[in-house]
């Protein structure tokens, strides 16, 4: 995908030295005379599938409505990589776009991750992950509709209307986490977590129809439970596939990051340091 602008934004395709080799990048940057909001968005595919244009059109979305500069991240997918490669290749995006802010339009004082399904798990534990290391303050995680537990033991049997079942997220668990001793790191399993405090502020979408709703319901509420500002919403007849496209989702997204992520007065370009 060549560099293009569409309603304002300049997109653009680069790779980025990973920890897992080239690690490919997709800028959405709004044209403004100020420093925008920076977030980070990981696309979904039960970490053994999906692309950056899977992502495209939230990353455009979030682009434009908060507006904020959005790397969207082509992370390392399983089996080929299994656990901790795609986490790591996450965070290798994370410090390469926070170190490289400036140059880039946004402001490294005010930034977000997001994701959905898989990609939900990866916000989380790019949460954790920060919050641990200590490089990178987070204000924000956006979790939509996310695989938080490797165990499977909310979901039962159901099956979801896109004829999905817990039996095939268990198989891409089983490719992404190929020792069982990684179901329990937190990293790989945040409902595992023992230790939500000072998590940056989160926003979690389930859908009512998503046989993993009870995962992202509960970890909201161990987030809630260690003072962490927590928004949880419950979509009802919504199925998974569209849950984030919906429109009110959509809308509740781009509200909360504007909350969260506009604490700091816009600095003109010319005026940072």
């Amino acid at each position: 995908m060549k560099s293009t602008h569409t309603d304002t934004l300049h997109i653009r395709n680069l790779d980025i030295a990973g920890p897992n080799g080239r690690l490919p990048l997709r800028l959405y940057q709004p044209e403004a005379d100020t420093l925008r909001p920076l977030v980070l968005y990981l696309h979904g595919g039960r970490f053994v599938g999906g692309t950056l244009d899977d992502a495209d059109a939230m990353a455009r979305h979030l682009a434009l409505g908060v507006p904020a500069v959005v790397v969207s991240v082509d992370y390392a997918l399983a089996p080929d990589h299994p656990f901790p490669a795609a986490p790591e290749d996450a965070y290798a995006a994370l410090c390469w776009a926070t170190a490289h802010a400036a140059t880039l339009g946004a402001d490294d004082l005010r930034v977000a991750v997001a994701g959905e399904e898989a990609g939900g798990n990866l916000a989380a534990s790019l949460a954790l992950i920060a919050r641990d290391r200590g490089e990178v303050d987070l204000a924000a995680q956006v979790l939509i509709g996310p695989m938080l537990d490797p165990s499977m033991t909310l979901s039962g049997s159901l099956k979801t209307p896109d004829d999905v079942r817990a039996e095939d997220f268990a198989d891409s668990y089983r490719k992404y986490l190929p020792l069982l001793a990684q179901r329990l790191h937190p990293y790989a399993a945040p409902l595992e977590s023992c230790r939500q405090a000072s998590l940056p502020a989160a926003y979690i979408a389930t859908a009512e129809r998503d046989l993993l709703h009870g995962e992202g319901e509960r970890y909201a509420n161990a987030l809630i439970a260690a003072g962490v500002h927590t928004q949880v919403e419950r979509y009802a007849g919504v199925a998974p596939a569209a849950l984030s496209a919906h429109p009110l989702l959509r809308e509740c997204v781009l509200q909360f990051l504007r909350c969260r992520l506009g604490a700091c007065t816009d600095l003109a370009l010319s005026e940072r340091p």
